[in-house]
């Protein structure tokens, strides 16, 4: 069962190497199984997704991506991917709002577009979680929304809440009309039980620690926080007793010797000390790794956590991660 039944737009986010889009996949092919729709968008204009499902770059359209494993309806749901294009963004926005449907090839044309964006950073954002918006709350044929999730492979943690708190990056550039109208609608949604604000992480000091400074910038911009996704977990090599023992130093040698030996290894103990080395710096980590693990427990949200993969991510390991995101209750 998900640990969040009403959210209707998943907002990813981590620090770079984290692995965020591959999460982000994971999470949409999730939340797809059983025969919902599910709509996976990125803002950054990486082709992130594309590659991640090993498809051609994604054009300014919803595209299929993926069919996610059927639930316990027996149908599997659809994944689609979205690139969203602030320069499109903007074309489309004059076609909507001010009916202008040839003056975003001009602009284009005149450089006006990049000029805008650049003067008013905050419009870009704008126009980037406005398109999310209209995907959200769009409605198919017949009633009800097309898509019944969507998933945004945000920008990384440390401008997340910036990105998302798109009402204070517009209030110095329009106080009334459509691009404050779309700010506030924007920011009706996000701030809502229906969006939920996910942060990926690794056991390390840095992405740990920009983690916890992420959850607190969210949490004073008021937007809704999520779970933390602990990505790229190492199980630990050893027992406890023998991590004790190697954190300390006090690795027997005599005995890897030994276990060397009955391996088939006579000069063992040319190799005794190295492998002991290896031990302690092993254990370090699994202890480093541990008080990180302590540190995220202290933001008392939802934990998941996700294997270290050692091949290439590739859609059968996004298959199996999708599924360890939906037993543990992310989907």
């Amino acid at each position: 069962m998900s640990d969040f039944p009403s959210v209707k737009l998943h907002v990813v986010t981590g620090k770079g190497g984290t692995g965020k889009t591959t999460v982000a996949g994971a999470l949409a092919l999730a939340l797809a199984a059983g025969g919902r729709q599910v709509l996976l968008t990125e803002v950054e204009g990486r082709q992130g997704i594309a590659q991640m499902f090993d498809t051609p770059p994604l054009p300014y359209e919803e595209r299929k991506v993926a069919v996610a494993p059927p639930g316990y309806s027996g149908k599997g749901g659809e994944v689609y991917a979205l690139a969203i294009d602030p320069e499109a963004a903007l074309i489309e926005y004059l076609e909507i709002f001010y009916n202008l449907k040839r003056a975003g090839s001009v602009l284009k044309r005149l450089g006006a577009i990049d000029f805008a964006t650049t003067i008013a950073p905050g419009l870009r954002d704008v126009l980037l979680t406005g398109k999310v918006m209209e995907a959200a709350t769009r409605e198919r044929r017949g009633g009800g929304r097309l898509y019944d999730a969507i998933v945004l492979d945000a920008p990384p943690t440390g401008r997340i809440a910036r990105f998302l708190n798109v009402n204070a990056e517009v209030a110095g550039l329009a106080r009334m009309g459509p691009v404050r109208q779309q700010a506030d609608s924007v920011m009706n949604l996000l701030r809502s039980r229906k969006t939920a604000v996910h942060l990926v992480t690794v056991l390390e000091e840095m992405p740990v620690q920009e983690t916890i400074d992420g959850v607190g910038e969210l949490t004073k911009a008021g937007l809704p926080i999520g779970g933390v996704v602990v990505n790229m977990v190492r199980e630990p090599l050893l027992p406890p007793d023998a991590l004790a023992a190697a954190a300390d130093g006090t690795v027997d040698t005599t005995e890897i010797t030994r276990g060397l030996k009955a391996a088939g290894v006579d000069d063992g103990a040319r190799y005794a000390e190295g492998l002991a080395s290896e031990a302690a710096e092993h254990a370090r980590r699994v202890l480093l790794e541990d008080r990180e693990r302590t540190l995220l427990a202290e933001l008392d949200r939802p934990t998941y956590e996700l294997p270290l993969l050692t091949d290439a991510v590739d859609l059968s390991c996004l298959y199996a991660l999708a599924g360890q995101l939906a037993e543990q209750g992310l989907a």
